[in-house]
C-alpha cells in the first residue's frame, strides 16, 4: 500500500487509541474530519468535536490542517494524538 500509511492515532478524550491506514495524498485536515467522523459512528454515546488539531506523539509537532501527509513526517508507525 504505497499510497497509504499506516499510524497509531490516540485520542485521550474517550481515552481510546486506533491504529488507521490514512491516505498520503489528502490533507491533514480532511483525514482528521475522517477519523473523527468514524469515531464518532464507532461511539455514539461520545462525540467528537471537528475542529481537533494532529500532534506527533514524539516530537510534539503540530500539523497544519491545509499541508498533504506526504508532505508531512507521518510514516508507517507514527504515534499522532489527535486533541
Amino acid at each position: 500500500m504505497k499510497n497509504k500509511v499506516l499510524v497509531k492515532i490516540i485520542i485521550p478524550d474517550i481515552d481510546e487509541s486506533y491504529d488507521v491506514f490514512i491516505p498520503i495524498s489528502k490533507k491533514v485536515g480532511e483525514v482528521i474530519i475522517l477519523i473523527v467522523k468514524a469515531i464518532n459512528q464507532m461511539n455514539p454515546n461520545q462525540t467528537l468535536a471537528s475542529n481537533k488539531i494532529l500532534y506527533n506523539r514524539y516530537t510534539g509537532r503540530d500539523y497544519s490542517p491545509n499541508l498533504l501527509i506526504k508532505n508531512t513526517d507521518i510514516r508507517n508507525g507514527t504515534n499522532l494524538i489527535l486533541i
